[in-house]
């Protein structure tokens, strides 16, 4: 009898222990994850996306930390029995608490994610084509990006695959269109106005490539054979980074471009000077 009660006071003591760690590994986690910061917003749309960021991390802690906690109960009450009981939930009970958290999560996260997400995505694609919108070809490559400009004219030259030769024409321009004649080359460097609508076209030329501006909450894959468009405002002045942020071989930590959000008139004049300049494609 002496010896079961020991055995029994060891595994209460054992079983509140590993209730405690239980309990306290979401506790240590939220604690820790309060001390990490998202970059400031740059963008008119990256509050909302800061939104649902905020959103599904609350969510998904709670459900952590409560989940954690049960378990916790869970050790902490039967830990103490000297043998494992032969009680068994009925099937429908298995059924009834598998779905219901499942269509809880469902409802709370997915829902919420979609009803604050919506208004953003009709932010940035829903509205209607503006004539003040700055356009701009970014093409990917192992491992740098190509940034062009359509010039004056507003209209990118044609390009092809087969007239890509390296260092001269890396985007593969048709010097006999005329179009190409006042495109403007710039490498790994973005130029853009604050407070004006941006547009990107994003295209690469061998592999999967993630167009990736942090601070401007952009992030967007560039997929060989597609032109994908994406559109956001920049609001604050500064350099930021451009980032590749799908593994794309040897090289990929060191594809790195810059952007630089310039007033209105600045950009203005820059754009108007660089383009009577000599470049790449004519």
């Amino acid at each position: 009898m002496e010896e079961a009660q020991r055995t029994v006071g060891r595994q209460s003591v054992t079983g509140m222990l590993l209730a405690l760690v239980m309990a306290a590994v979401p506790l240590v986690a939220i604690l820790y994850a309060t001390h990490t910061r998202l970059p400031f917003v740059a963008s008119q749309h990256g509050s909302g996306i800061d939104s649902m960021i905020n959103y599904t991390l609350i969510t998904v802690g709670v459900v952590f930390i409560v989940a954690h906690l049960i378990f916790a109960y869970f050790i902490w009450r039967f830990s103490r029995q000297d043998r494992v009981t032969s009680r068994l939930a009925s099937t429908k009970a298995e059924w009834r608490w598998t779905l219901i958290p499942v269509i809880v999560m469902i409802l709370i996260a997915e829902g919420g994610v979609l009803v604050i997400g919506m208004p953003v995505w009709r932010e940035l694609y829903g509205t209607a084509e503006s004539d003040n919108v700055v356009t701009v070809e970014v093409t990917a490559e192992q491992f740098a990006w190509n940034v062009r400009y359509p010039g004056k004219d507003g209209i990118f030259g044609q390009t092809a695959p087969a007239r890509i030769e390296l260092p001269v024409n890396p985007l593969g321009v048709d010097p006999t269109d005329p179009n190409a004649n006042d495109d403007l080359y710039l490498g790994p460097e973005l130029k853009l106005p604050v407070n004006k609508p941006a547009r990107i076209l994003l295209r690469s030329k061998d592999v999967l490539h993630s167009f990736f501006l942090p601070h401007q909450r952009i992030k967007q894959d560039a997929v060989p054979g597609m032109v994908i468009e994406v559109r956001f405002v920049p609001t604050e002045i500064g350099e930021f980074e451009i980032a590749c942020t799908e593994l794309c071989g040897l090289g990929h930590y060191k594809m790195r471009g810059v952007l630089t959000v310039m007033p209105q008139e600045e950009f203005h004049r820059w754009y108007t000077e660089s383009t009577d300049l000599y470049f790449p494609g004519e």
